[in-house]
Order: structure tokens, then C-alpha cells, then sequence
């Protein structure tokens, strides 16, 4: 899947991930890439954007939820987040 972001929001949550000494590639971190899963349900699916969700909250804990409405602010994807995050939470992610 190729999407296009917004110049203004393109590096919000980039980091370097080091391949070999002195090479790096950029990719999302995990918050931006749930938001982005999130956002994008309707083509990677439902199930696998609810997945990865339950997934980055049960492996980082409820304060998780801070970092992944801070990104979701930015990107204008509160409606997206909002309830699902409280449907995870309720389910004991």
C-alpha cells in the first residue's frame, strides 16, 4: 500500500532504524504507524488495525494512550482513535 501524507505531518514520528554502521532507513514508530493502521482500516482491514491497536497497548501499557492521541491530534484521526481505544481498553487490552 502507497499513501501520501501531508508534507506538515510527513515526519511526525520518524526515526532512523540503523540497518548496517552508517546506513538507516527512516520508518514510522509505533504509535504513528497504529494511528496510520488506524486510519487506514478501510484498506489493510478492521481486524488487522484493531489487532495491531490491542497489540501496542497491551505491550506498552495504558500511558500508551497519551503518545497515540498525541499523533492522532496532529493527523486529525481523533475519530478514528477515540473509540477504539476505548473499546480496547474495555475489552482489557
Amino acid at each position: 500500500m502507497v499513501s501520501q501524507y501531508a508534507a506538515d505531518t510527513f515526519d511526525l514520528g520518524r526515526e532512523d532504524f540503523p540497518l548496517a554502521p552508517g546506513e538507516n532507513v527512516p520508518v514510522y514508530n509505533a504509535p504513528r504507524s497504529v494511528v496510520d493502521a488506524m486510519r487506514h482500516r478501510h484498506v489493510i482491514g478492521k481486524d488487522l488495525a484493531l489487532s495491531a491497536l490491542g497489540r501496542y497497548l497491551r505491550t506498552r501499557g495504558r500511558t500508551a494512550v497519551n503518545e497515540l492521541q498525541d499523533i492522532a491530534e496532529e493527523l486529525k484521526a481523533m475519530p478514528a482513535i477515540r473509540p477504539a481505544v476505548e473499546a480496547v481498553l474495555a475489552l482489557g487490552a
